[in-house]
């Protein structure tokens, strides 16, 4: 299991070209991949989506890439030709007008305005494209090994949550049936004080029966319990679960809402409390996970 929170880094240098990749996530309901490249390396657009997308589930994802080319043949000197012979005729215009010679050194004209630009080559797409696959590759290697060690953690967290509230529901689950009883004697003991002793069994047990039947529990313990198992189960796979443990959190705070209206007891309504404190913060830790 995996936090979504990570980062990682990557350096390659190879046939002269440089690229560093880093990754870095943080919590988000969806993968969302955030990145900006060059112009020169927009051809990776494509690149970037799939290889995260390939190795994330979920989780706002930044990645930042940096690139540059040493190789020798990585630039050209361009001549502006035209400008060059514009600039001749230009100076020799101005030489007859002023009655100067026009003759203008080869290196002079080096340092005319656009007469000389220097260029990028276009990149060899495969050989980038390769490159930058591979520091990718690193990079998410690194990211997942933080995000593995951060979910290990919160995997202990989380079996230990669970097990806190399976204990609340254990004790919840031994004093439910005391509820009905105490009732039983709560109210036979009020219709003998008020009808000096004459009790109508009949109506009694109607009556027990009708409050036994509201405050049952049964099915909502089940329930729990059978969620509990399952959030066990979906931490072992070794498999995005974040959202299926979030929906499994929602349906304990329902089944513990549900036990809390129907019980009419005060200790299970305590039991209630602590068992909603304890979800609530299985519940956070839950939005943790990719």
């Amino acid at each position: 299991m995996r936090s979504m929170t990570g980062y990682g880094r990557c350096h390659l240098e190879e046939d002269g070209r440089e690229m560093t990749v880093e990754v870095k996530s943080v919590n988000h309901r969806f993968l969302d991949t955030s990145y900006r490249l060059s112009r020169a390396l927009s051809f990776l657009d494509d690149a970037v989506r799939k290889g995260v997308s390939a190795r994330l589930a979920r989780g706002h994802v930044d990645v930042f890439v940096t690139y540059a080319n040493h190789r020798q043949d990585a630039k050209a000197v361009r001549v502006d030709m035209a400008l060059a012979v514009a600039y001749r005729q230009a100076l020799g215009e101005l030489a007859a007008a002023v009655g100067k010679e026009a003759d203008i050194p080869l290196a002079d004209y080096t340092r005319l305005p656009d007469v000389l630009s220097v260029q990028e080559k276009d990149e060899d797409q495969q050989a980038v494209r390769a490159l930058f696959e591979r520091a990718l590759s690193g990079a998410l290697d690194g990211l997942i090994a933080m995000r593995e060690q951060e979910g290990a953690r919160l995997c202990a967290d989380i079996l230990q949550k669970t097990e806190s509230i399976e204990r609340i529901a254990e004790g919840i689950a031994q004093r439910a049936p005391s509820v009905v009883r105490d009732y039983r004697d709560r109210l036979r003991q009020r219709v003998a004080a008020l009808t000096e002793g004459e009790i109508d069994e009949a109506r009694l047990i109607t009556e027990v029966a009708i409050f036994a039947d509201r405050a049952a529990i049964d099915e909502e313990l089940v329930r729990l319990k059978s969620h509990l198992a399952a959030i066990r189960e979906t931490v072992s796979l070794g498999e995005p679960a974040g959202r299926k443990l979030d929906f499994l959190v929602q349906e304990l705070n329902r089944e513990v809402n549900t036990i809390g209206s129907k019980a009419m007891d005060t200790a299970i309504a305590q039991a209630v409390v602590s068992a909603k404190g304890e979800i609530e913060k299985l519940r956070e830790q839950v939005q943790n996970i990719e």
